[in-house]
């Protein structure tokens, strides 16, 4: 895990454009193919399923010989096995799944389809009695450690604050990489400043289909935390946490994102954007799938590296001792000296 903002490897994190190379349905071609099936949002989320996607185009600008990369859009939860098996059964080399939501249906998919390799991005799994054959040779989970992005994104938070008080609006924490973002928030605004207030706020009371898709409900409960004091916020669960971002800065308090530098991706937050607690997804899927063209694939968990993201247009406004507590902060991380405190799962 790195602070991206000293990192060689933000080059690889600037947004593609998406092309059109997109689609809803797979049917057979030839040549080494990879399809993706998002979670619940579109592929434009300016979150995490765009950040997956551009890991496609990315593997296939630098990989030779990746004829096509195609995605489905899942619309109903429901649909998630369907979605899957399309690919599949068009022959496709690489189904890419998006989201702890399809952790099940894509182990799945990969025990029917042996010859089909499969990569599921923040899909943790052990073996136990729902997955008795883990690890599977065709299955890899990509995952991160959210606890330490939303501790560095609690950290740089009540670093920054002058009220005292700090704020996360993030999705349903029955989702564990949501809940670790959150408690990890909550533990680094804690270790960085012990008389900081946190608040955080979970969007529990919809389904998995709307509670990443709810931009209005982030937006305003943002706005409901600044005008009760709050004055930085961490947005985090695709478009809800796209707008609480927007809610925060137009209420013209500082706003911290997530998965990718939203910096790109949120431009409507951009004059009050500190940061983003980044979940590399982009090249941590593009080298899953340039492992498959290139024979190295295994089975498995792959951890993908975790970072703050550059302070852009706001880097003068981030004092320099806190740019070295904030790196001081990473490497305790990184070295094991500093733990979150957070479980793997919610109890």
């Amino acid at each position: 895990m790195r602070t991206a903002w000293c990192a060689p490897l933000l080059a690889a994190l600037v947004v593609l454009a998406l092309g059109g190379c997109g689609g809803s349905a797979a049917s057979r071609g030839s040549g080494f193919r990879v399809g993706l099936v998002t979670d619940s949002g579109k592929i434009d989320d300016k979150s995490f399923n765009q950040s997956v996607w551009e890991g496609l185009q990315a593997a296939q600008r630098d990989q030779q010989g990746i004829a096509e990369i195609k995605y489905i859009e899942t619309i109903d939860p429901k649909d998630y096995d369907k979605n899957i098996a399309q690919f599949a059964d068009a022959g496709y080399d690489v189904v890419v799944t998006v989201g702890f939501a399809l952790t099940d249906a894509t182990y799945s998919a990969a025990k029917r389809y042996p010859n089909t390799r499969f990569v599921g991005v923040d899909q943790f799994l052990s073996r136990d009695d729902q997955h008795a054959d883990w690890p599977l040779p065709n299955l890899v989970g990509i995952v991160f450690d959210d606890d330490k992005a939303g501790f560095l994104a609690g950290a740089l938070a009540a670093s920054m604050t002058r009220s005292g008080t700090v704020g996360a609006v993030l999705a349903t924490d029955t989702v564990p990489p949501v809940w670790r973002f959150g408690e990890g928030f909550k533990a680094g605004a804690k270790y960085a400043n012990p008389a900081v207030n946190v608040v955080v706020v979970f969007h529990n009371d919809v389904g998995i289909d709307k509670t990443f898709n709810d931009p209005e409900w982030g937006k305003t409960t943002a706005q409901v935390q600044v005008d009760r004091g709050v004055d930085v916020v961490f947005g985090a669960g695709g478009k809800t946490g796209n707008g609480a971002l927007i809610g925060a800065v137009e209420r013209g308090a500082y706003a911290i994102g997530v998965d990718s530098d939203q910096w790109y991706t949120v431009p409507e937050a951009r004059k009050g954007l500190l940061s983003s607690a980044m979940k590399l997804l982009t090249p941590s899927t593009s080298q899953m799938i340039r492992a498959a063209k290139d024979g190295s694939f295994s089975g498995g968990l792959f951890t993908g590296p975790v970072g703050l993201a550059p302070f852009h247009a706001l880097d003068g406004e981030v004092p320099e001792s806190v740019k070295a507590r904030l790196l001081e902060i990473d490497r305790g991380l990184a070295d094991g000296t500093i733990k979150t405190g957070v479980p793997t799962a919610k109890s």
